[in-house]
């Protein structure tokens, strides 16, 4: 039987973490499961979880008026969801909801930036990790929001 450990250890995401700052993760994880449809967070709501998808899917939607939710992103195992728990105020930007039968290590938002502030080697490790993660999300959304509200030609 796989330890909780071993395989928070072996998400791409924490690939090549030195193991003695992966273990600190550990007690701030849990496995979660996601029907299809169920969201994982809401946009506005308090982001008090981190997660990273084992397997499924998610979707990562924004809101517009009087339009059905755009799909920012869709991802997959090995990714990761939600970097809201480490900015101020700690609000998720957008709504992340399972498209199919979603399994995902949580790890606990106030337990992760407390062992964050407590060790500043895990704070860099998980802010170098994370960082081009949110800047793709990021392009992702600039992407999007030119298709749905672009000008048209001149």
């Amino acid at each position: 039987m796989e330890t909780l450990e071993r395989l928070l250890l072996g998400h791409e995401f924490l690939a090549g973490i030195d193991p003695a700052l992966g273990r600190r993760l550990v007690g701030c994880a849990r496995n979660l499961r996601f029907a299809p449809g169920e969201y994982l967070f809401r946009e506005g709501g308090p982001a008090n979880e981190f997660y990273l998808i084992r397997e499924g899917r998610v979707a990562l939607e924004l809101h517009a008026p009087a339009r059905p939710p755009i799909v920012i992103e869709s991802l997959g195992g090995g990714e990761m969801v939600g970097a809201s728990w480490l900015v101020p105020p700690y609000r998720w930007g957008f709504d992340a909801r399972a498209t199919a039968d979603t399994r995902v290590f949580g790890l606990d938002a106030h337990c992760l930036r407390g062992k964050c502030d407590a060790d500043h080697h895990l704070g860099y490790e998980m802010m170098r990790r994370l960082l081009p993660v949110m800047v793709r999300r990021m392009q992702a959304a600039r992407q999007q929001m030119l298709d749905v509200y672009g000008h048209p030609p001149a």
